[in-house]
């Protein structure tokens, strides 16, 4: 105190102006572009971004958790992650939850995670891209989803059964595919619905 040093926060008992920013991965273009967002409204608050990102093999979510305690952090946010996905191990969120972290999470979560959460209404988003390819003459149109947990998926799924028989047909599951989310993912899936003649793609 006499010289002005700092205390330790583990020591002051109270939480750093950290907040951990969990990611699944750079190479989509849509999470670095979260992050600069997010990055940016917190440096605002005062507050340092800690950026987190999985790598295949490397460090998990849950990996990332446990560091983030340790660091005494204020809150996190999580963007993509395993709250998407109803079979994915969620043991980790609910440690936060009895921690007393602030939690916000980007994109759907799955119903029993009590946090804020803001998405896109993948209804609405699908809905609107139907129409679109209705009015442009479409009537083979294909949809190309993530895997079979994984939460928005399933919201787009219910979505586009419900534009296509509010225009009077059903949706064949052979007009819907599932990829990785990954350039290589949706190119196959694609090349698979053109291959039994889609002529429109969601």
């Amino acid at each position: 105190d006499v010289l002005g040093y700092e205390r330790p926060t583990q020591l002051r008992g109270e939480r750093a102006r950290l907040v951990g920013l969990v990611l699944p991965e750079l190479q989509n273009p849509i999470f670095p572009a979260f992050a600069e967002v997010i990055g940016g409204a917190l440096a605002q608050q005062g507050l340092t971004p800690v950026l987190c990102t999985q790598t295949k093999g490397g460090v998990s979510e849950a990996d990332y958790v446990e560091l983030l305690l340790q660091q005494q952090v204020s809150g996190v946010v999580f963007a993509g992650g395993l709250f998407a996905q109803a079979d994915a191990p969620h043991d980790h969120y609910r440690l936060l939850a009895e921690r007393n972290i602030p939690v916000v999470l980007i994109n759907a979560s799955i119903e029993n995670l009590d946090f804020p959460c803001i998405a896109c209404d993948d209804a609405v988003a699908v809905e609107q891209s139907w129409r679109h390819l209705a009015s442009l003459g479409h009537e083979r149109i294909g949809l190309v989803l993530g895997p079979s947990d994984h939460i928005p998926s399933r919201r787009k799924l219910a979505a586009a059964r419900e534009a296509a028989r509010a225009a009077g047909a059903e949706l064949p599951e052979e007009f819907v595919e599932r990829a990785m989310f990954s350039l290589e993912g949706g190119q196959a899936a694609a090349t698979r619905l053109l291959d039994r003649g889609i002529t429109g793609i969601i």
